[in-house]
């Protein structure tokens, strides 16, 4: 099967490292350091507004789309046409649990209308239409995958504690939803292959947990004090880091669980943070 994906990043990267073997693939990157670094890898890279991305549209079986909107879909704005027109039948499009918006640390599901609370959020819901009205018009099958925070090698707790960066802020009742890359990964390979409709699908894992705990958890493994508290209304942050705690929610991964069948490695962060600290990470 041949997968094209627009934007080789963190994530995307580490897709390939899993299942690469099972596809031939090949992807776009925004600079020509990049891409070198990358092929150099054995990863098939190539520029984001090469000649070769039509090439290899022509000729792809299913589509991964994991470049973030700015001012607009980068990937629909240059490539709409190249894509509806492609005989790839699968889109698989990343997006992020943050279009809930603000839920008072409620559930939410996939039923639950978005309700976005800062542009880029606003923007992400836009575009997550977009794709799924680009499927209904080009009879493509539209996988919208909304990941909650990422973690993984090199992007952790320990990893933080090590490097000098992590904090314990605390803000009464906030949790995040989180989800291991290598459960992306799976959720992925699982989107690629179904033969569900196309909709919407929660990626995250079972356990929504405050940051702090986390943090904590980590600093145990390691044998480290953990940092000391910081209140949030006082902590200096920057206005980005202040604005994900604006959002409180338990997402549902339900859907994702039963229906597209993903079994996750790591169901908690327990598991996952264990896993890297195992494998040396923080250390």
């Amino acid at each position: 099967m041949n997968l094209f994906i627009f934007g080789l990043g963190y994530t995307t990267q580490f897709f390939v490292k899993q299942f690469g073997a099972a596809f031939s693939i090949a992807g776009t990157v925004r600079s020509a350091e990049k891409q070198a670094a990358l092929r150099a890898q054995g990863m098939n890279a190539v520029l984001f507004d090469a000649a070769e991305v039509a090439e290899h549209m022509a000729k792809a079986d299913s589509v991964l789309v994991s470049v973030p909107p700015r001012d607009n879909d980068p990937t629909l704005q240059a490539y709409a046409t190249a894509i509806a027109t492609a005989p790839a039948k699968k889109i698989v499009y990343l997006s992020t649990i943050g279009v809930y918006g603000h839920q008072d640390g409620g559930w939410v599901d996939e039923s639950t209308p978005p309700e976005p609370s800062s542009e880029r959020s606003a923007m992400r819901a836009h575009v997550e239409q977009q794709w799924l009205d680009l499927g209904e018009n080009h009879a493509k099958n539209v996988q919208i995958l909304r990941l909650a925070g990422i973690y993984g090698p090199a992007q952790n707790a320990l990893h933080n504690l090590k490097s000098g960066t992590a904090r314990r802020i605390i803000k009464p009742g906030q949790v995040f939803n989180r989800i291991h890359v290598a459960d992306i990964g799976r959720a992925i390979l699982a989107a690629i292959n179904t033969d569900l409709p196309g909709g919407i699908i929660n990626v995250t894992d079972d356990e929504p947990a405050p940051p702090q705990d986390v943090i904590s958890y980590a600093a145990h493994l390691l044998g480290v004090t953990p940092p000391p508290e910081q209140d949030f209304a006082t902590a200096p942050m920057s206005e980005m880091a202040r604005s994900f705690y604006s959002k409180n929610q338990r997402v549902s991964n339900r859907r994702m669980r039963d229906i597209l069948k993903v079994d996750l490695a790591y169901p908690t962060y327990r598991e996952g943070i264990k896993a890297l600290f195992e494998q040396g990470e923080g250390r």
